[in-house]
């Protein structure tokens, strides 16, 4: 399945059903009157976030969707039917925009939440919501009222407890595959990650759900290369993993390059909780290891963990480091109120 995270969509809502004139004409019934009824109200747009889905890829195939029109009413005062309702299906992390691309309608973060992007046309009444003392016999119904259109546009943000963040061939990808199920495309050359890439990795009794974004390169706020596009996906992360490639010429302004993307980006993406990793260490001698961890700690003031994705050394250590900052979030969050203790 290919993953699409943008879609533009034209929706409409129903149409109202008119209204009837009719009269009573019925045997030994002399003064008959009106019993013309009302139409149906018309279908409304809904958009409706479900389970299963983790892209927009169906409506590059569907662009249209209009609700139902409410049926007309009938004589013997009988009302029209309404209009059936459409309900767009959207995986969880979608952003609603108008058609400028900037006014937020809805963001859906939850499974099972709905929200009415249009309400469908009013039916109209029929002559006998007219009939009154003074005008028995009205002649005259309301059309109903005509439904409203839009053009919206549909961004998808993942939502993942954790985001993979680096330049491109920093081992992103290999450290997704050999963490979880995984299997995103791994090669020797730059820009293999083109989409996001989805992980539950497992540690300790516990999931965390890892996203994998395409390389970042210095200019990628301004739209070089592909990393731009991809950063809204880890915008809702509780924590980032910045992998280093130890491997390059010179990790620090590797380090530097992407940290000057975060921060240039915005929404908040430089000041999440950070865990920086020294990968593929395997590769070169431990003396080496240790002279490049310690140039990170004066760099940074913090803790450097030194990994192999390949070989596996110290990754659990990292998972666990993302673990426990993922859950103090949550627990930050939704805080645990402590019982009473039980007094006699």
């Amino acid at each position: 399945m290919k993953f699409l995270d943008e879609a533009k969509v034209y929706i409409r809502s129903g149409d109202g059903g008119n209204g009837c004139v009719s009269f009573r004409r019925e045997k030994y019934v002399e003064f008959g009157g009106p019993d013309g009824g009302s139409g149906g109200r018309g279908g409304d747009v809904w958009v409706e976030c479900v389970d299963g889905l983790n892209t927009l890829i169906d409506f590059r195939y569907q662009q249209h969707f209009k609700a139902g029109r409410g049926t007309n009413g009938m004589g013997k005062n009988m009302t029209g039917a309404g209009g059936d309702d459409i309900a767009l299906k959207v995986p969880v992390g979608t952003q609603i925009f108008e058609d400028d691309k900037e006014t937020l309608i809805a963001d859906l973060t939850e499974v099972g939440a709905r929200f009415r992007l249009l309400h469908g046309g009013n039916g109209g009444f029929g002559n006998m919501s007219f009939k009154s003392s003074t005008n028995r016999a009205p002649r005259h119904a309301n059309p109903g009222e005509e439904g409203t259109e839009a053009y919206l546009w549909l961004h998808l943000k993942l939502i993942a407890d954790a985001g993979l963040v680096g330049l491109p061939n920093a081992g992103k990808s290999t450290f997704l595959a050999a963490t979880s199920a995984a299997k995103p495309k791994i090669a020797d050359y730059p820009f293999t990650t083109l989409t996001p890439n989805l992980g539950v990795c497992a540690i300790d009794g516990s999931e965390l759900v890892i996203a994998d974004i395409p390389g970042l390169i210095e200019g990628a706020h301004e739209g070089v290369g592909i990393g731009d596009r991809f950063l809204g996906h880890v915008e809702r992360c509780r924590a980032l993993l910045h992998l280093v490639d130890i491997t390059q010429d010179n990790p620090l302004e590797a380090y530097r390059t992407v940290r000057g993307e975060l921060e240039a980006y915005g929404h908040g993406l430089a000041e999440k909780s950070e865990i920086l990793v020294l990968n593929k260490c395997d590769a070169v001698d431990s003396a080496f290891v240790e002279e490049t961890c310690r140039a990170f700690e004066i760099e940074t003031g913090g803790d450097v963990l030194a990994i192999s994705a390949v070989s596996g050394a110290n990754v659990d250590t990292a998972l666990r480091a993302l673990k426990k900052i993922v859950v103090e979030d949550k627990n930050a969050e939704n805080p645990v109120e402590e019982e009473p203790a039980w007094q006699p």
